[in-house]
């Protein structure tokens, strides 16, 4: 059995916490991390509601680890497109450190406290629709960046509240920005948000078996 594996990922700070959360959960093997860019981390202008089950956020890290560049990739599970290379399988995934919605906004505003005509960034539909069909009276915007580049969009003013996932707070230690937890009959959350999902190689038979070490760490 391997004590180095090489793990691919994207570069934000986000995903390097990801892997470091992977990597407690099995101590006695190294990680080495490979930073892999993605369109997505490129592209910071198109709605992400035009790229779902894209690979938008995968297709540069799937193609290290079909090409055997990396051994293994760490993804948020929500952005693997439903249908994965045939050579590829999800070794391992976590329990969601929390599900929600979370919005952030100026002054700590809740969705019922913002002013009417307050501008809210978001990047999905769902969310979008969530927030016309609660209060109509709000403007519901795209907003691209990663989580810091989405704050400081915020306290530039851009917007007056912005939602993010609520794992993603928790993770970079900004759970005390949130001024609410979304109640899911506002915003349904997306079913894997808050997962995260380990992708080998199909032939990698030693690294399933300690990706599934995981499951005995994380049960669900």
């Amino acid at each position: 059995m391997p004590t180095r594996i090489k793990v691919g990922a994207r570069p934000s700070r986000l995903a390097l916490k990801q892997v470091e959360e992977i990597q407690r959960l099995l101590p006695d093997i190294k990680f080495d991390i490979v930073p892999i860019e993605t369109k997505g981390d490129r592209d910071k202008a198109t709605p992400l509601s035009l790229q779902e089950n894209t690979g938008f956020f995968t297709y540069e890290i799937e193609k290290a680890l079909l090409n055997r560049a990396i051994d293994a990739a760490i993804h948020s599970a929500k952005d693997l497109e439903e249908n994965s290379p045939q050579d590829l399988v999800i070794a391992a995934k976590t329990n969601s450190v929390s599900r929600s919605d979370a919005l952030v906004a100026r002054e700590n505003f809740t969705l019922d406290t913002l002013p009417a005509g307050s501008i809210v960034g978001t990047s999905s539909i769902n969310r979008k629709l969530g927030i016309s069909n609660y209060r109509s009276d709000l403007v519901a915007l795209d907003i691209r960046g990663n989580i810091d580049e989405r704050l400081l969009q915020l306290e530039r003013g851009y917007f007056d509240a912005i939602i993010v996932a609520h794992a993603a707070l928790i993770r970079l230690g900004y759970e005390n920005r949130a001024s609410q937890i979304i109640p899911e009959n506002i915003i349904q959350p997306h079913p894997l948000q808050g997962r995260l999902a380990v992708q080998v190689r199909k032939d990698r038979i030693d690294l399933i078996k300690i990706f599934r070490r995981i499951d005995e760490k994380d049960p669900r």
